[in-house]
């Protein structure tokens, strides 16, 4: 009867020790700091993927541990670098419900408009992610005005504004191209009204004035064509300098 009691205790110890049984002891396999360690190790270097990997199961297994409330964060900043922006939109908006006053929030809420924001790659495609990005940066801007993320999310709400208002002067451009003469009038005029100060509001003008001079663009259409990609958010951040210089010196 001893030999057999002994029999599985070693078999249990073995089994442990190659990390099939978890025995919760500090510093065995797939212990939560052991594996937020793991995590942190392998989203340092890069691979977003084996982080992701560490930090879901310590979520899995240990939910109610230490480690879990920062598993949940880098495991959404892992999806994000990982480029899964729209798992990563989800984890940080689980976060933000289950932890309402973390002082993370102001960051999360950022990362939120972040994942938008990236994935609003193209004017010709769906631009729903520069709408959201908006209303997430806009909502970071009235919740934590002073936040160290306020400059850079002010400066993406106009890059992301262009990039709509390039949409708006693409399919006007469309119109002209397919000799929707009309519609393409009625969409210029919309965009000079809402967005005058826009980087395409003078090409917008140009083509304006020939459309209701009756002389359209007939060859070299591609010449009016915007930038399809989203703007450098950097292009406002010289522009934020200056009101904040402004502020101070008054």
């Amino acid at each position: 009867m001893t030999a057999v009691i002994m029999a599985i205790l070693i078999l249990f110890l073995v089994k442990a020790g190659s990390g099939l049984i978890t025995l919760g002891i500090p510093g065995s396999p797939g212990v939560p700091d052991v594996l937020i360690t793991q995590g942190m190790d392998e989203y340092n270097v890069g691979n977003y993927a084996g982080a992701i990997r560490a930090f879901e199961q310590i979520l899995d297994e240990y939910p109610f541990s230490q480690q879990a409330m920062l598993a949940e964060l880098k495991a959404a900043d892992a999806n994000y670098y990982n480029k899964s922006y729209l798992e990563a939109k989800l984890l940080y908006q689980e976060f933000e419900e289950r932890h309402p006053t973390n002082e993370a929030i102001p960051y999360v809420i950022f990362q939120i408009g972040m994942c938008d924001f990236t994935r609003s790659d193209r004017i010709d495609r769906d631009v729903t992610g520069a709408k959201d990005a908006i209303k997430s940066f806009s909502r970071l801007l009235r919740t934590f005005p002073t936040s160290p993320y306020t400059k850079e999310a002010k400066a993406r709400i106009h890059a992301a504004r262009d990039f709509l208002v390039n949409h708006e002067y693409f399919v006007a451009v469309f119109y002209v191209k397919t000799e929707k003469y009309d519609q393409a009038i009625h969409r210029l005029k919309y965009l000079l009204t809402m967005y005058p100060k826009s980087t395409i509001a003078p090409k917008a003008q140009a083509l304006l004035e020939k459309l209701e001079a009756g002389e359209p663009p007939r060859w070299g259409i591609n010449k009016w064509l915007p930038e399809f990609s989203m703007p450098t958010w950097t292009l406002w951040e010289s522009d934020e300098d200056d009101k904040s210089t402004k502020k101070t010196t008054q």
